[in-house]
């Protein structure tokens, strides 16, 4: 399998290197950039990706819609096109809404995060590699499930920030 190389960015999203998937996963200094796409039905549900049980992070966990590397030289949209197409089957033409753009870091990487919402009411093909499930959630649900904090949820702690962020930015819904 060919090694995955992605550009390392400053603050300002201007490329300063590259480095593998390997090396930035495990090095928070290795700020890299990624794609979230929120995927919502016309009844106002999200669509949410269960993690395959053998991923490295989160195994098991619901995450966000759809979530992805960029890829050396490729552009955040393009990314985002791509990985919808190739984690869930929805085709690349599909209209995606731009969200907001942020940076997401923990004790095991960095990531430049932008983000878009869509409107998908067609089936989904979900790369079986990486997603052991998928459905739509009433956000009514997600809410009651992720409720006490202290007890460990369904969801990765990168979606509940995702919502948060999609919420306080006015819970815009796509066209």
């Amino acid at each position: 399998m060919k090694e995955e190389i992605l550009d390392i960015v400053n603050d300002e999203d201007r490329v300063i290197g590259q480095a593998s998937r390997q090396e930035v996963h495990g090095n928070p200094a290795l700020l890299h950039r990624v794609v979230h796409v929120l995927v919502f039905n016309s009844q106002g549900q999200l669509f949410l990706q269960k993690r395959a049980d053998d991923r490295i992070v989160q195994p098991g966990k619901w995450d966000t819609s759809m979530g992805g590397h960029v890829g050396t030289g490729e552009n955040p949209e393009e990314a985002a096109q791509r990985e919808l197409s190739e984690e869930l089957g929805i085709p690349a033409t599909v209209h995606l809404t731009h969200l907001h753009k942020y940076r997401h870091g923990n004790d095991y990487e960095s990531e430049l995060v932008t983000t878009w919402i869509t409107l998908w009411d067609g089936e989904f093909q979900l790369q079986k590699s990486e997603i052991s499930d998928g459905r739509f959630w009433d956000l009514k649900e997600i809410d009651l499930l992720s409720a006490t904090p202290e007890i460990p949820g369904p969801f990765t702690p990168n979606f509940l920030d995702e919502l948060e962020r999609w919420r306080d930015a006015g819970s815009q819904l796509p066209e």
